[in-house]
């Protein structure tokens, strides 16, 4: 029991720092980004002297998301005169909450053994084996979707408690782009489980471990090619990005529904964004690009064609799978930016007949003929 819960509390302590140094990180991402795309320096003003010196440590700009949250640390916190004061305290954290909820049943990594990591630690251990995921539940994927909706919630509790009519406005907005873009993921994820026959997100992923046509990665992506252009643009919309970010709109409804925040709990608003960001990237890493994987590696090493073995220490072996997942996660992660600083921002009323005239329609169709091939596929092995 208590080795059980040391190995979680790590990966638990892993989990937070990932997300929290990629929320971080992002923020400069963002500036950057954009700044090379419109060619110009972006974030270099932020910077570290080294005590007793007139050295400058610049380093890119990387000390502005520092910067950002020191300052947002130290604003003052105005409220509004009338508000629901408990709705408008609570909003913040049940926007914030869920967003790091999601990642507890997205795994990480293969099977981890502390006995073989850690030699002096084996006989405490007893041979005890963990896949690196925090939670493992059979019900993963409908995890992920439950505690995303909370989030609706949030934004929406936000907008009503202000007692602003931007922000209400910017409520509405959100609820209702929100849950009709959550109702196109959950049919492009559809198709997937027709695939894998599974919502365990660790069920998928070693499933995706394989090779197709003895070229191609197993991996979601490459059987559901259409189901992963519906589900990157369903996310980015539901994460109220641009060209979705119709609900914060800021030359219609000022911040939308969170302009009544100041200080930190703006900052909770802001930074779950960028926290989003890393879980739709850390999804679709496990959806639709093999998770951890590599084509032929397993937790033993790489398995060649022919049946080459390489065998790999285990420590290799989770440190490969940790850099893998965290490498694929970054560069989805880096494409969402590049969209936001490429796209021009939609009508509200075209974002919500986007969603049921056009994405809709597409995600039934493809779940329909995926439907048709996996039950002739089924026919013709019987």
């Amino acid at each position: 029991m208590t080795q059980d819960l040391s190995v979680y509390a790590v990966f638990i302590v892993y989990a937070l720092a990932m997300l929290i140094v990629f929320g971080t990180l992002l923020t400069w991402v963002e500036r950057k980004q954009a700044a090379v795309m419109s060619d110009r320096l972006g974030a270099n003003r932020a910077y570290i002297r080294i005590p007793f010196t007139q050295i400058k440590l610049v380093w890119w700009g990387l000390f502005h998301g520092i910067a950002d949250g020191i300052k947002m640390l130290l604003k003052e916190d105005f409220q509004p005169r009338t508000h629901d004061r408990l709705a408008y305290l609570l909003a913040p954290w049940v926007v914030f909450t869920p967003v790091l909820l999601v990642f507890a049943v997205i795994p990480f990594g293969g099977m981890l053994d502390p006995g073989r990591l850690l030699p002096a630690l084996a006989d405490w251990f007893g041979g005890r084996t963990y896949p690196m995921q925090i939670a493992r539940l059979d019900a993963g994927l409908l995890v992920v979707f439950a505690f995303s909706g909370l989030t609706i919630i949030g934004t929406m509790l936000a907008g009503w408690s202000s007692d602003n009519k931007f922000s209400l406005l910017g409520g509405l907005r959100a609820g209702s782009q929100m849950i009709s873009y959550e109702l196109v993921m959950g049919l492009t994820v559809l198709g997937l489980i027709l695939v894998y026959g599974t919502v365990d997100l660790g069920a998928m992923v070693h499933q995706q471990s394989g090779v197709v046509l003895g070229v191609l990665p197993a991996w979601g992506v490459v059987y559901q090619p259409f189901a992963a252009v519906l589900f990157m643009t369903a996310a980015i919309a539901e994460n109220k990005r641009i060209p979705f970010d119709l609900p914060e709109a800021e030359s219609e409804l000022i911040a939308g529904y969170y302009t009544e925040y100041t200080s930190m709990k703006m900052g909770l608003f802001m930074f779950a964004e960028f926290i989003e960001i890393a879980i739709i990237g850390a999804l679709f890493t496990t959806l639709f690009l093999g998770g951890y994987n590599l084509p032929y590696m397993n937790d033993a090493g790489f398995t060649w064609p022919g049946g080459r073995v390489w065998a790999l220490p285990h420590g290799a072996v989770v440190l490969i799978q940790l850099l893998v997942f965290l490498v694929k996660v970054m560069l989805v992660c880096s494409f969402q930016i590049l969209v936001r600083w490429s796209l021009p921002r939609f009508r509200y009323d075209q974002v919500l007949r986007f969603a049921w005239k056009f994405m809709l329609p597409l995600a039934l169709v493809n779940l329909a003929v995926t439907a048709v091939l996996m039950w002739s596929r089924q026919g013709a092995s019987a």
